[in-house]
């Protein structure tokens, strides 16, 4: 159409326009010379008009993406309410254990030699403990062996996958996956040198090294509500029962959990009913917290759970109190107690045990067998060995008011309390007379003491140097097997522990360097195990060591965390 019209105007202009003396044939060729130039030009336009149309539909195109990107985010913000964060550690640890303690070989393979052949294996519990005590009158028990022991490194990787849901102003979620592994190992489970630790078990699956497996670690949900004027909140499920206070200041960042980490950090499943008393006291930040869990059950999966005849046990119930007594965010004072009913003789896991014990029903014989090929052993309790009861009081000061400088201070003392009630059945415990933190079958009731005391300074470039202290007694017992070490809960400690680190932030929280060291100087056997009574390590015998003893042990650290 616009062709045609171009055509229409240049004849119009051939008729109605000539050049004085120019030829006629002259006229014509330059008459198609620029006709063709005008034809030229025409495609040129129609081109340029074809592309700014694909252009244009392009652009189009564009748009509508852009849009129906922009409702999918619509969408997702409307109905999707989980948001999620990211927490990734890496660190090395060169562990080094000093004066270790266990019995030699000549003792430890007389439990697989034949009684008649002056060994212990196939003996009843009578003549086994007749023959020890002989061995002790005559002074035929050895005394320990002493090595020390070096892991010069150890890398491990922590991962953790934050969730937290606000369904609306008065019900929400937050959950927590786990993973947490060693270079090089995701086997699950650990060769057992004596240590709770060793097991993988309920309490501690997301919080020591178990391999590559994301596991649950928590996951519960809070309905709010008010009682009159007082705030009142609901929670069940997987409880936020590790990193309690005041760990958070060694792992920069919020607090983590409910329970003071003093006396328990320990994974396991329950409720709580929190009253917020700020309004009805006065007292800043005041509120009271009862709490309930389930540390074992007592019949589900376990080999007696079907017979007719069952072992004394029951299921591990907890109940306790975390009373916040005072906190206007630069002071506060926590005061947390718990309680726990038919404490079992261990819990059930997995581990590599490195013998077997086994007692025959009919005839009361103790088979001892060496665990040579690594067999994995599935452990479970077989016995109440009594109650526990433990509080804990933490104190801490903020102290920029006073110095402007940001500097804190904490201070835990706490206190345990074991009533024993039987001796295990369990044939290894059983023929050592071990119970709840007793040996030799007396059943005493024990207290126990602990204290943990902490300063924080703030340092060049943001950074955060911290110093901390605890000590616990002879008969301190405490819940904290999920206590991330490589060694051992220094807050189970029976003797000090003395940890000093440097926290150097790159991106603040979301990406900091830490720099550490922990000296554990053990005085007491057993820190952490609530079977068989403590032992002082300076005078141990053979009998005391049948699985490694440690005595003084230093665990220097680096890591880097990203939190997101």
């Amino acid at each position: 159409m616009k062709k045609g019209v171009a055509v229409l105007f240049v004849l119009a202009f051939m008729a109605g326009f000539s050049v004085p003396g120019v030829h006629a044939s002259d006229e014509v060729k330059m008459l198609k010379e620029q006709l063709e130039t005008m034809n030229q030009n025409i495609q040129k336009l129609q081109e340029k008009i074809l592309e700014i149309e694909k252009k244009n539909a392009e652009e189009i195109e564009e748009v509508e993406y852009l849009n129906d990107r922009m409702d999918k985010a619509e969408l997702h913000t409307a109905t999707d309410k989980l948001s999620l964060g990211i927490e990734l550690r890496s660190r090395a640890d060169t562990l080094h254990y000093s004066d270790m303690q266990a019995a030699p070989a000549a003792l430890v393979n007389g439990f697989f030699t034949p009684y008649a052949s002056g060994g212990f294996n196939n003996a009843s519990l009578p003549q086994i403990q007749q023959r020890i005590q002989n061995m002790a009158m005559a002074g035929m028990i050895p005394p320990t062996d002493e090595f020390d022991a070096d892991n010069d490194v150890i890398f491990t990787n922590k991962f953790h996958v934050n969730m937290h849901a606000k369904v609306n102003d008065q019900l929400s979620f937050s959950g927590r996956m786990a993973a947490y592994k060693v270079f090089g190992d995701s086997s699950g489970v650990k060769f057992n040198q004596g240590s709770l630790g060793d097991i993988t078990m309920d309490g501690n699956t997301s919080s020591l090294p178990h391999g590559d497996t994301l596991r649950l670690e928590r996951a519960y949900f809070v309905y709010n509500n008010y009682w009159d004027n007082i705030p009142v909140s609901f929670s069940l499920g997987r409880r936020p029962s590790t990193y309690g206070p005041p760990l958070e200041y060694a792992n920069y960042s919020l607090e983590a959990g409910s329970p003071l980490g003093t006396i328990i950090n320990w994974q396991f499943d329950g409720a709580s009913l929190n009253f917020g008393l700020e309004n009805v006291t006065g007292i800043y930040g005041a509120a009271l917290k009862f709490c309930y869990g389930v540390g074992f059950e007592g019949d589900w999966g376990n080999s007696y759970s079907l017979e007719a005849s069952q072992p004394d046990v029951d299921d591990v119930h907890m109940f306790g109190f975390i009373a916040t007594l005072f906190d206007d965010d630069s002071t506060s004072a926590v005061l947390n107690y718990a309680h726990a009913w038919d404490i079992t003789d261990g819990f059930t896991g997995l581990t590599v045990m490195p013998f077997t014990v086994a007692k025959d029903p009919t005839t009361g014989l103790y088979a001892f067998e060496q665990n040579t090929g690594g067999y994995i052993s599935r452990m479970q309790p077989s016995t109440d060995i009594g109650d526990w009861d433990a509080a804990s009081l933490l104190l801490r000061k903020n102290l920029y008011e006073m110095f402007e400088k940001d500097i804190d201070l904490f201070l835990a003392l706490s206190w345990s309390h074991t009533s024993p009630s039987q001796v295990s059945a369990n044939p290894f415990y059983e023929i050592m007379g071990q119970g709840l933190l007793n040996s030799n079958g007396n059943l005493e009731d024990h207290d126990g003491y602990s204290l943990y005391a902490g300063a924080i300074f703030p340092m060049p470039f943001n950074g955060r140097l911290g110093l901390e202290y605890n000590w616990g007694s002879k008969y301190w017992f405490n819940f904290t097997g999920a206590e991330d070490s490589l060694v051992g809960s220094k807050l189970a400690t029976r003797g000090s522990v003395y940890e000093g680190y440097y926290i150097q932030p790159i991106f603040g929280q979301n990406f900091f360097v830490k720099l550490g060291a922990r000296y554990y100087d053990y005085k007491y056997t057993g820190s952490g195990n609530p079977l068989g009574a403590p032992e002082k390590i300076s005078e141990l015998n053979a009998l005391n060591a049948l699985f490694p003893v440690a005595d003084k042990v230093w665990d220097g650290y680096i890591s880097a965390t990203v939190r997101f």
